[in-house]
């Protein structure tokens, strides 16, 4: 995987990048989880600038100003809720990272950092998840030369420890 993409253990808010990704709701307004804490520390404008986005669909996203984070872009995108993998969640995971990746391509940026979708709240299960975001990513990187560094940036050791792991057999693997 020509070392474009890493994985770091970290707060998602506090990196420096061209653009991060939040796992958010449907309605961009902010929640909880990695949205909220994007919501928080980005402040009050990125609210403002999300009302008149007039929402998301799952799968798909959107892109503000950074705000107040390091990053000067957030790429907005609306995981799938699992409901035990019949009802093409797996496809609308993969579609979360596909079209953030052409936002920040259509942008001119070269940096992106992901967290992990899906996996909070609307219950993904990590493993599947990790994998379907590790393969999409590679599968991208490999047709399109324009971004540089691409991370996920995951908060907690466990959730760190899982990608690794998974990165390290899909690394193997080529």
């Amino acid at each position: 995987m020509d070392g474009r993409i890493r994985i770091v253990q970290g707060d998602i808010t506090r990196f420096n990048a061209d653009a991060v990704v939040n796992a958010a709701n449907t309605t961009l307004l902010g929640g909880g989880g990695v949205d909220g804490a994007i919501h928080k520390a980005a402040g009050p404008g990125l609210l403002d600038e999300c009302r008149n986005l007039k929402g998301c669909k799952a799968g798909e996203a959107k892109i503000t100003k950074g705000y107040n984070l390091p990053a000067k872009f957030i790429i907005h995108t609306v995981g799938p809720v699992w409901h035990g993998g019949a009802s093409g969640e797996k496809n609308l995971l993969s579609s979360c990272y596909i079209n953030s990746l052409n936002i920040a391509v259509e942008n001119s940026l070269s940096t992106i950092c992901f967290p992990a979708i899906s996996t909070g709240i609307y219950g993904f299960p990590f493993d599947q998840a990790s994998g379907i975001a590790l393969s999409s990513v590679q599968k991208f990187l490999e047709s399109n030369s324009s971004l540089a560094q691409v991370a996920f940036i995951l908060y907690s050791a466990n959730d760190y420890d899982t990608f690794s792991r998974i990165f390290q057999k899909m690394s193997l693997s080529l």
